[in-house]
């Protein structure tokens, strides 16, 4: 009687010689297995799914460095199973950007609840500027359109855009001067 180990073997041997139905016996017989053992690690039946499925292609590729065939089944789950870690780092790294992301989302709320008068005095100044300049303003720094974008936008040369985008700052820095001088 065979032990799972021979038909395993004897398996690998037949698709290294060529026999690309060695490898569908293979798969038939392993894949569940590899499925399991990725769920067991991620908790996550789709990526379970996903890393059995990468793992069949690793295993495909390096089947001719087995050594000893009779180990097909350790061999394979220890992919399975560096695979699944790769997973899991990769779900970490994704939660520790989450996580700096919120983080930096707070401090600036906190960063805005320290500036609030600075932001409403910015915005009741942007307010006394003329339209046009406004307009400018608000593309420039709010909208992040650069000034060949700006002039193309409001159908004026390149030159008018910084001119008016000029002469904008310079009556808010005086504007925001006035007010903060009267504080």
């Amino acid at each position: 009687m065979k032990t799972e180990g021979h038909k395993d073997a004897e398996l690998v041997e037949a698709y290294l010689a060529g026999d690309k139905k060695a490898m569908a016996i293979l798969v038939k017989r392993w894949h569940v297995v590899f499925c399991k053992k990725a769920f067991w690690l991620v908790k996550d039946a789709s990526a379970s799914k996903d890393i059995a499925q990468e793992s069949w292609q690793i295993i495909m590729m390096k089947l001719h460095t087995l050594e000893n065939p009779n180990r097909f089944k350790s061999w394979a789950l220890r992919i399975v199973y560096t695979k699944s870690l790769d997973a899991l780092r990769a779900q970490q790294h994704i939660r520790l950007k989450k996580t700096e992301f919120v983080t930096s989302k707070i401090s600036e709320v906190a960063v805005d609840d320290d500036f609030k008068d600075y932001k409403t005095a910015l915005l009741k100044a942007l307010k006394e500027l003329p339209e046009k300049q406004q307009e400018v303003i608000k593309l420039f720094y709010t909208e992040d359109y650069s000034l060949k974008e700006i002039s193309a936008l409001l159908k004026i040369s390149i030159g008018t855009a910084k001119s008016r985008l000029f002469h904008a700052r310079e009556k808010l820095k005086l504007i925001l001067k006035s007010q903060f001088d009267k504080i």
